[in-house]
């Protein structure tokens, strides 16, 4: 009679290497660590410093809109006593920082190249367990689905910024300068990198069980999943084109260069 034995029980295999591959999975992250950390020092000195963020009439990104009587490129509100010591962009970097900060692609990113949670694929990471976004601040990035909310808002506002830079900063419309069109180039990167956004899509074909009986719904859905599959390279080029533009408004105030007017 043949004797029946168990299996040998099943375990993970115990690799004491970070990982096995060969090839160079840490450049990425080291990019994107690279670039998302001048990315924040930049953006927090920029927001920090307060001056140079207008020259009429055009409005760096980063202070509009526009909180402080120094520029009138809108209505202007006198400063708030409460929050004098702060400046106008700690008030309002919040909502677009907020949007990012809990992007799905920018998670990953950040993930990756500053907790390497994992570093890459296949590549053990040093933390000795996962509770994913279930616990707080994590939980936190929930909230992304209603940034998107508040970034529609300020792309509206860019929006407006774009349409007043045809104003001359002697006052009267039709002019055009250099940083009309930085202006208008920032707005429609931000529109593109809000529309190609996981949450949007939810929001154009989310929770629908018959997308015939919903065309515009589904024309919708459909040119937001284009722009969805473009949304690593928009996050990427949206970002690095507001720091352009606070930039390039920055050194037009300060007189390093004259912004050139078309007509």
């Amino acid at each position: 009679m043949t004797q029946v034995t168990d299996a040998p029980a099943r375990s993970r295999a115990q690799i004491a290497a970070k990982t096995l591959r060969k090839d160079q999975w840490w450049r990425q992250p080291a990019v994107n660590a690279t670039f998302l950390g001048i990315a924040v020092i930049y953006l927090t000195w920029a927001s920090l410093v307060n001056n140079h963020y207008y020259a009429a009439p055009l409005i760096s990104p980063l202070y509009s809109p526009c909180l402080a009587t120094t520029c009138t490129a809108h209505a202007g509100f006198s400063w708030i006593p409460w929050v004098a010591g702060l400046t106008p962009a700690i008030l309002i970097i919040w909502g677009p920082m907020g949007f990012r900060f809990t992007c799905y692609y920018y998670r990953k990113a950040y993930y990756r190249a500053f907790w390497q949670s994992p570093g890459a694929c296949a590549v053990r990471e040093p933390h000795a367990k996962y509770t994913g976004e279930t616990r707080f601040p994590l939980i936190l990035q929930n909230a992304h689905r209603y940034f998107f909310y508040v970034a529609i808002i300020f792309n509206l506002i860019l929006t407006a910024d774009a349409v007043f830079a045809f104003r001359n900063a002697g006052g009267g419309w039709g002019h055009m300068s250099l940083g009309t069109i930085v202006l208008i180039v920032n707005a429609g990167l931000l529109w593109l990198y809000s529309l190609s956004c996981h949450a949007c899509r939810h929001v154009t074909g989310g929770r629908l069980k018959h997308f015939s009986k919903h065309p515009l719904r589904y024309k919708a859905w459909t040119f937001v999943s284009r722009l969805n599959a473009q949304h690593m390279q928009l996050a990427w080029i949206s970002l690095g084109f507001v720091c352009f533009t606070d930039l390039y408004i920055r050194l037009v105030s300060a007189g390093v260069f004259h912004n050139p007017q078309f007509f």
